[in-house]
């Protein structure tokens, strides 16, 4: 019988081996994952004995890990924003950059419920759902918000993560492209729409490529497709209401091509940025 100590130190040298960055990480993840026991256990008693099931579990996952498969989609779930969420081959996998998005929306939200305004959110693309599910469980006195795909795959993760969140009676899941879904005109507008280019393809690690859904990760030759179509849209539909805010997770490269967008189809609205954590520009806050 192999133990918890000798199965880590396994995983951890395989993956190493394989010039995986976070080898101590994924082999914990997948070794928790595997034997069904806390990671506390796992460090306090490496000595304990696993049985041939969960050596053979581990044994497996270790093997799909070496071959790209992400550790999100083998475990089936991914922590957002302190919230974990079910994960799977239909959605893009949670990045923390969006945590940023639902930051900078939480404090437009509660600004203008501070002025006696309960606006009316939609987040448009949701893919699993963490936007408007965190957006929910953080912020109780919103009533309900929408959220929209144009994946009913999607759409079916996202339900599940309303359910897992006690969530699923205030956020209603619309099946739609963009903005075609919404039924009324809406005071906060969230995205994180597909912004990789197709020019950019040979950037990405085969863990992404390989795996992650490409109508969650491609919009044309340079990722702009679906951003200026859904800023077009939302100023041609009149979605937004009167000092409505747009908030947009974007490319790391695209700030300078939306600036010049937005200044010839949209003159009047105030736009800002703010950068990620690697100081890359990712974020657009549009004011209408």
């Amino acid at each position: 019988m192999a133990t918890l100590g000798e199965l880590f130190v396994e995983g951890v040298r395989r993956l190493a081996q394989a010039e995986n960055r976070n080898a101590r990480l994924d082999a914990q993840v997948l070794l928790e994952h595997a034997t069904g026991m806390e990671r506390s256990v796992c460090y306090a008693y490496p000595e304990r004995e696993v049985t041939a099931e969960q050596e053979q579990h581990f044994l497996a996952l270790l093997e799909r890990r070496l071959q790209g498969e992400p550790v999100a989609y083998l475990v089936g779930h991914k922590e957002f924003y302190g919230l974990d969420f079910l994960i799977d081959k239909r959605v893009l996998i949670p990045r923390p950059e969006t945590e940023l998005l639902v930051e900078a929306a939480l404090e437009v939200i509660r600004r203008k419920l501070s002025a006696g305004q309960v606006p009316i959110i939609a987040d448009v693309g949701t893919g699993s759902g963490i936007i408007p599910v965190t957006l929910a469980v953080e912020e109780p006195r919103l009533p309900y918000l929408y959220a929209s795909d144009i994946s009913a795959d999607a759409l079916e993760v996202a339900r599940l993560n309303c359910q897992r969140h006690r969530v699923a009676q205030r956020i209603r899941l619309l099946h739609g492209d963009l903005l075609a879904s919404l039924p009324e005109r809406v005071d906060v507008l969230t995205a994180n729409l597909p912004y990789i280019g197709n020019n950019e393809i040979d950037m990405l690690t085969a863990d992404v490529f390989d795996y992650e859904p490409h109508l969650a990760l491609f919009s044309g030759p340079h990722g702009l497709d679906l951003l200026h179509r859904l800023l077009i849209a939302a100023q041609q539909l009149a979605i937004l209401k009167e000092k409505a805010v747009v908030l947009l997770e974007i490319g790391y490269q695209q700030r300078a091509a939306l600036e010049q967008f937005l200044h010839e189809v949209w003159p009047q609205a105030t736009v800002t940025f703010t950068k990620d954590y690697a100081g890359w520009d990712r974020l657009l806050l549009l004011q209408t």
